[in-house]
């Protein structure tokens, strides 16, 4: 009996979960470069107001060059690119200069030191925005890369809406087997998890996300929902400041990067963990209880159809184990490859990498231990050297 109770709520569950990823793979935007014939023409005085690129860089020298040189390229007449070297030990600052080539559009700072009760990034962020000259603030990372119509897409989009936060969603790029197997469930929580025309066209703050390697706020929206001072010493800044924003009446729009702007995260299966056990609990309203509920929830939903599929003819002794046998798990287990997989198209993820799901929810299951670890051990997550606020 109690295998059936299971079962019917996995089976409700994940309909719902189909349904929410339907309905986003209709509605959600993609960005189109400006060189598109479906995309929207604008007069260019609309199309195209000043821009501050805002980069916060932690040892970032690997990235920054091209990141800069990129931004450099675009197809946009005004723009200023702002880099803040946060205390790197790894050269970050002078490559930066150096691929700037004395351009006058480029500016580098040096952060000053983090203050108590600040995250690095946060810190960051909040003294680019105060030396920014523009009234459009993109904040960037120094990983995310720029194909040249990029900047002119997000900006088409944003008159279009005249979102005060525009958060872009970058082509997410994945080599070893543990980036494929964890990086993906970053779009599938968004795509499965909430619905995009309730994200734009409600006032429930709850009903947000952001991805803060692409956000483009209107600066008197920014100042209205605090900035990152409000958020000082959280992780999850990005999807707070989401929240934040549409609390204070703002009007928040997302979009799919689709290939114009896309990002290489972690170039291991190790970095692609520690960057998920950096935000899962933070992800999970810092609560553990919260963290073991929802792993239990998606070992139930994506492994435990497996095991019942393998097992139970072995167990048709035990009531219930031979009731749906073997439809019932078979028809649990499509279901959650399609609903994996049609996050992976719509996200221009590796399709057939749907199919892994169950081993993709065992090694989030690993990652919340160490973030649980972390927490009991050091009182918060570990990223670049620094202690985080589990928060």
């Amino acid at each position: 009996m109690l295998l059936m109770i299971v079962a019917s709520l996995a089976s409700v569950a994940l309909l719902v979960m189909l349904l929410i990823v339907i309905h986003n793979v209709r509605y959600f935007p993609h960005l189109l470069s400006p060189a598109d014939e479906h995309a929207n023409p604008l007069p260019l005085l609309l199309l195209y107001p000043p821009v501050s690129i805002l980069i916060p860089a932690r040892n970032e020298a690997a990235n920054i060059s091209a990141t800069i040189q990129a931004l450099l390229a675009q197809a946009y007449p005004t723009v200023e690119i702002i880099v803040l070297d946060d205390h790197s030990t790894d050269g970050t600052a002078p490559a930066a200069t150096r691929a700037a080539g004395g351009d006058p559009r480029f500016r580098l700072i040096m952060g000053a030191a983090l203050p108590v009760g600040w995250s690095g990034k946060n810190w960051a962020c909040h003294q680019l925005a105060k030396v920014a000259r523009y009234e459009m603030l993109l904040f960037t990372d120094a990983d995310v890369h720029w194909q040249p119509n990029a900047l002119g897409a997000i900006m088409t989009l944003q008159q279009v809406t005249q979102a005060d936060l525009l958060s872009v969603w970058p082509t997410q790029i994945t080599r070893s087997w543990g980036e494929r197997l964890v990086v993906p469930l970053m779009s599938f929580a968004l795509l499965a998890y909430l619905p995009i025309r309730l994200a734009h066209h409600t006032a429930y703050p709850v009903a947000a996300a952001a991805n803060g390697q692409c956000l483009l706020f209107q600066r008197r929206a920014y100042l209205a929902c605090g900035g990152h001072a409000a958020v000082r010493g959280h992780v999850l800044e990005d999807v707070l400041l989401a929240q934040r924003t549409k609390a204070k009446g703002g009007q928040l729009r997302m979009a799919d990067g689709a290939g114009l702007i896309f990002c290489h995260m972690y170039h291991s299966g190790i970095e692609a963990i520690s960057g998920y056990a950096k935000n899962i609990l933070a992800g999970h309203g810092s609560s553990p209880f919260l963290l073991l509920l929802s792993t239990l929830f998606h070992l139930t939903l994506f492994v435990a159809p497996w095991l019942w599929l393998i097992i139970g003819n072995n167990f048709q002794s035990q009531a219930g184990w031979h009731m749906g046998w073997p439809w019932w798990p078979l028809l649990l287990i499509l279901a959650g490859i399609l609903v994996r997989g049609m996050t992976a198209y719509s996200s221009g993820q590796r399709i057939y990498d749907s199919l892994w799901m169950p081993l993709s929810v065992l090694l989030m299951s690993w990652i919340a231990i160490q973030a649980l670890w972390w927490q009991v051990r050091y009182g918060g997550p570990q990223w670049k050297g620094r202690t985080l606020d589990a928060r």
